[in-house]
């Protein structure tokens, strides 16, 4: 048993009568096609080897005891009773809540959860948190779920209690990672391919800015809108009834004079991004690590200055990482405005880039970053 394990069965063992069952629920990377989820593109997560651990036990009555360690807080409420919160409590009680929706009949619970994926890194912590008791609940009281309704339901628990709009891509990887392997995720028709993630030499380094702006979960949601904006003037235009459906920017250059340029410059991220998406899975199958590269670079670009959800920090650390012959690629991740860039670095050369990239940073911003290789993961699952 790891030490994250072993840490919340020895509080769990101190609080509560009832005996647990154990379970890992991963964090995800994507490689790329960031914010093309809820846009009906195509995404290429994976989990990882980062995540949150779940001790949860049925204790026979109506309530359910959380407590979060690595915040050492404690919550109780009785399930009828159940409604929206502040903080981590969203996350686990809108998970409870959609359950009680789909009228399945659960019990009270005991539960602690803690781990090793840092809260705001853009590794989608709260996927971690929501799959993990959506999987628990669904375990302990045979209610049934595949993983792809499980991940389903996270999403909604996600977009009512703490009113995240998020696509489906956390939830999905959270639910259906598999060691090794990346998922082609098709955002609108909710289906996937796995693809072996070979990269050699090379390793997944992610750095984290230890920066979250407070802008994130708002702006997440007005760039939503911002590009429903859009489409509809595609839709009324064109008859075109996604980004996916346009072929090329000339297509999209037609609805200009329509729109705003604040929204013309979404919809422009969004249509390149889905093919920057597609091509990066191709490149994957033939072993095309310097194009993959490439196209890491080219995203964060976009995400910068056409989606503007990236940020001092993360333009900087991107920046560090263009300059370094070890590296192939590097980007921003995650929903933006902080949190980790993700960079495809030579093995060999791994510690140096990141000696080097967290010293440059600390000199210009004074904040000490963090580092951590990942390696892809199986999806949220029970552990002896």
């Amino acid at each position: 048993m790891n030490a994250i394990l072993t840490r919340i069965a020895a509080i769990y063992k101190d609080s509560f009568q009832s005996n647990p069952r154990y379970y890992f629920s991963p964090g995800r990377i994507n490689l790329i096609g960031e914010h093309i989820d809820y846009n009906d593109g195509f995404v290429l997560p994976a989990a990882i080897d980062k995540g949150i651990y779940y001790a949860v036990g049925r204790n026979e009555t109506k309530e359910i005891h959380f407590c979060a360690a690595d915040q050492n807080e404690w919550y109780s409420v009785a399930i009828p009773a159940i409604q929206k919160m502040n903080g981590w409590k969203n996350y686990v009680l809108s998970v409870v809540q959609e359950f009680v929706l789909l009228k399945i009949n659960i019990g009270g619970l005991d539960c602690v959860f803690g781990g090793d994926i840092p809260s705001g890194s853009g590794m989608s912590s709260s996927a971690a948190v929501e799959g993990g008791l959506a999987y628990a609940i669904n375990d302990l009281f045979q209610c049934g779920l595949s993983p792809k309704e499980m991940a389903l339901l996270c999403q909604r628990a996600e977009h009512h209690f703490p009113n995240v709009k998020c696509g489906i891509m956390d939830q999905y990887a959270n639910m259906l990672g598999k060691k090794n392997q990346v998922i082609l995720l098709d955002c609108k028709n909710i289906t996937h391919e796995y693809f072996p993630l070979q990269l050699g030499d090379y390793s997944i380094v992610m750095i984290n800015s230890k920066v979250h702006h407070l802008l994130a979960s708002g702006e997440y949601n007005v760039r939503r809108q911002q590009c429903e904006e859009g489409l509809a003037i595609i839709k009324n235009e064109l008859n075109l009834h996604s980004f996916r459906d346009i072929s090329s920017m000339d297509i999209l250059e037609s609805c200009k004079h329509l729109m705003s340029t604040l929204v013309f410059n979404r919809c422009q991220f969004v249509v390149e991004e889905i093919a920057r998406t597609k091509k990066a899975a191709a490149l994957l199958q033939n072993n095309e690590l310097n194009g993959l590269g490439a196209l890491l670079y080219q995203s964060h670009e976009g995400l910068s200055h056409l989606y503007e959800v990236s940020c001092p920090e993360l333009d900087y650390l991107v920046s560090l990482a263009q300059v370094q012959p070890a590296v192939l690629g590097a980007r921003m991740m995650g929903g933006g405005f902080g949190g980790c860039t993700i960079n495809i670095v030579k093995t060999a050369a791994a510690n140096s880039f990141i000696e080097s990239i967290t010293t440059a940073y600390q000199n210009k911003f004074n904040i000490v970053a963090e580092a951590y290789i990942v390696t892809p993961g199986d999806g949220t699952k029970r552990v002896e």
